[in-house]
C-alpha cells in the first residue's frame, strides 16, 4: 500500500452532503473554531453561511497547483468521518484510491492489515462481520 499521495477522490467525493460532524464535534468548532462553525447549519456540516444551501464541495479542501496536490485546511479539527477514512479496501476500491496497489487487490486481508495500522492513529480498525 502506498502512502496518501493526496489525490482528493474521497474529499471531493464525500464533501457534497457525504459527511457529518458528531454534536461534540460541532459544540467544539462554535467555541473554539468560528470560521468552521459558520458552515453549520441544524446539525448538518458544509452549508452555506448565507443561503443555508449545502456546499457542492467542502469549504476546507484547498489546492496547491505548484505541488498538484489536495490538502485540509483544517486537517487538525476535521470532522471524525474524515478523520476514520478510509476504514476499509472495499472502501477503497469502491472510490479508485490511489493507495491500492495491485498486490493489495491480490491480497485484501492483508492489505486491510496495513490499512488498519496506517490508520491506528487516526480511527479505530475496521472489523468485517
Amino acid at each position: 500500500m502506498k502512502t496518501c499521495n493526496q489525490c482528493g477522490k474521497c474529499c471531493i467525493k464525500y464533501s457534497d452532503a457525504g459527511l457529518s460532524a458528531s454534536p461534540s464535534e460541532i459544540d467544539w468548532w462554535e467555541d473554539n473554531r468560528p470560521e468552521i462553525f459558520k458552515y453549520v447549519s441544524k446539525g448538518n456540516i458544509w452549508v452555506h453561511p448565507d443561503t443555508g444551501e449545502p456546499l457542492s464541495r467542502c469549504p476546507w479542501l484547498g489546492f496547491d497547483s505548484s505541488k498538484n496536490m489536495y490538502m485540509c485546511e483544517i486537517y487538525h479539527d476535521r470532522p471524525e468521518d474524515c478523520r476514520h477514512y478510509p476504514t476499509h479496501i472495499a472502501e477503497m476500491i469502491t472510490d479508485e484510491c490511489e493507495m491500492l496497489e495491485s498486490k493489495d487487490l491480490r491480497d485484501k486481508t492483508n492489505a486491510q492489515k496495513k490499512l488498519d495500522i496506517i490508520m491506528s492513529d487516526s480511527r479505530p480498525a475496521f472489523r468485517s462481520s
